[in-house]
């Protein structure tokens, strides 16, 4: 191994580069890029760099034989270990492990917990390249499947658990939770009770699948999670996340912000029979003629900005509607009506499709003369058209003033981010089990996994950053040492921190470990 330089005389730049022999002729391969030469002369980090090197080597950077090729170590994953400490994962998954189980049960958790978070894949895989995070014990692949099976069954209390230490360590009150579900296939039609053919959110009619309701908090911090068999309507899973709520993780007061496609009176009912509070989105359009006149009344509506103006209607004793008018969701509604116009002057050029279509899409605006005849419903354009705009959010909670009941409603975004975080950077699916219990266990992996992602990303938000889930995969994954081998020693040179990856480890008040270690100080 040595140095060489390369480049012009006004432009050189420094190489690691080792030596080897193939079909007899000698061939030189970078190692490493050291960067431009004017800049690393007499630099501090490059002279100690270089000594350090040639004291674990015992040699003077010249050419070595025996030289092996380099592995790609990541010690980035460390960070995720720190956070997985602060909740005290270790304590509460070794209290669940089985007493007569002789395998490592919190390893084989966190090595599959660190793959969801920088490498998404199946319990095989992951097996198989568990030998790329430096430092960490290597587990066997069936006591990853065991794992799952004990998580499974532990399900809720690693819930609860893991709420009331999220509690502790950011002394945080669950005043407002978000809401929602979500559905997630399987690749076969095979139905078993638990996957079932249902309504997809994804659109895999010919899936079966399951459904998954979650619940979060302001931060966007998971709060629990229910699964439910693939054909059940989302609005009955409301109050089994409610008795969640109010029996096992003793929250008393709640305001819960959900979507009116979850939203029934059966709904609200059981949401105020528990005493929480509600903040959802109105069908304007489906209310008494009393209120739809008086949200058409122009009088009493107050200016928020050029765009925004609102109207509070009381409803009953206990709730009230505040209705907005925004001018840029107005010229939205005309487009997206113009464009369901459109989609139903097709389909009347092919009458035979349009039985098949139920009252959405285009088919809204479509009116049935006789079983062979149609034409474009004008009266219910015109009815939608004097809503263009609108919109109302139902709530019962007094305290709350309009502008910040508006600002809750929008938070729901989070909850939809969370969906698309779990189903892209965690990639909950595909999902490479069958049997009901290795899924429910899969899914608790994921969960805490999730849980982990959500405080590193609160971590740097804190400390006044903003990265995104790619970037903050990305910059862990980079964090690496190369290993190289000399004549039997190993030595690891540290790869240069990307921008993001500095942030991250000062957000969780980390240290980059140093530049070059022995393989002792490596273990």
């Amino acid at each position: 191994m040595f140095i060489k330089i390369t480049g012009s005389k006004n432009r050189q730049y420094v190489q690691i580069v080792r030596s080897y022999r193939e079909a007899g002729k000698v061939k030189h391969e970078v190692l490493f890029n050291m960067g431009r030469l004017d800049v690393l002369r007499g630099s501090a980090g490059m002279k100690r760099f270089v000594r350090r090197l040639n004291e674990i080597l015992n040699a003077d950077m010249v050419e070595v034989e025996k030289l092996k090729d380099a592995e790609i170590l990541n010690w980035g994953w460390r960070i995720y270990k720190k956070l997985w400490d602060r909740y005290g994962l270790s304590e509460i998954l070794g209290r669940i492990k089985p007493e007569k189980a002789s395998y490592d049960f919190v390893g084989s958790c966190f090595l599959m917990s660190i793959e969801h978070l920088l490498s998404p894949k199946s319990k095989h895989s992951m097996y198989f390249h568990q030998a790329r995070y430096m430092g960490l014990c290597e587990v066997h692949l069936n006591h990853l499947y065991r794992s799952l099976d004990v998580l499974s069954e532990n399900k809720e209390t690693i819930e609860i658990e893991l709420f009331n230490r999220s509690r502790d360590l950011f002394n945080s009150k669950v005043d407002v939770v978000f809401y929602d579900c979500t559905t997630f296939y399987f690749e076969t039609e095979r139905r078993d009770g638990f996957r079932e053919f249902g309504y997809s959110k994804e659109g895999k009619i010919n899936h079966v699948q399951v459904v998954f309701g979650l619940l979060i908090d302001m931060e966007g911090r998971p709060v629990g999670y229910e699964i439910f068999p693939g054909n059940t309507f989302e609005g009955k899973t409301l109050e089994v996340m409610l008795d969640k709520l109010s029996k096992k993780f003793g929250i008393r007061k709640v305001v819960i912000v959900a979507d009116k496609a979850l939203m029934s009176k059966i709904n609200i009912e059981a949401i105020k029979n528990r005493g929480y509070g509600y903040i959802i989105a109105s069908r304007i359009k489906s209310l008494p003629e009393k209120i739809k006149r008086e949200i058409l009344n122009e009088q009493g509506y107050i200016e928020v900005n050029d765009d925004i103006r609102y109207k509070e209607i009381k409803q009953s004793e206990d709730s009230r509607l505040i209705v907005f008018h925004s001018k840029e969701r107005q010229a939205k509604d005309r487009a997206e009506r113009q464009r369901l116009i459109q989609k139903a002057e097709e389909l009347l050029s092919k009458p035979s499709l349009i039985t098949a279509f139920i009252k959405r899409g285009g088919r809204k605006y479509i009116k049935t003369l006789n079983t062979v005849e149609y034409q474009i419903d004008q009266e219910a354009i015109k009815q939608d058209e004097v809503f263009d705009g609108y919109f109302g959010i139902q709530t019962s909670e007094e305290g709350f003033t309009a502008t910040e009941v508006l600002n809750s409603y929008h938070e729901l975004w989070r909850i939809e981010e969370s969906f698309r975080c779990m189903k892209s950077n965690l990639e909950v699916r595909p999902i490479f089990h069958w049997t009901e219990r290795r899924i429910r266990g899969h899914f608790v992996m994921c969960f805490i996994a999730f849980l982990l992602e959500r405080a590193l990303e609160i971590e740097i938000k804190r400390d006044g950053e903003s990265i995104s889930q790619d970037k903050i995969r990305e910059a862990i994954n980079r964090m690496n040492y190369v290993e190289i081998e000399v004549d039997g020693r190993k030595v690891y040179i540290k790869t240069k921190l990307t921008p993001e990856g500095r942030k991250i480890l000062k957000a969780v008040g980390m240290k980059a470990p140093s530049n070059i270690i022995s393989e002792e100080e490596q273990a």
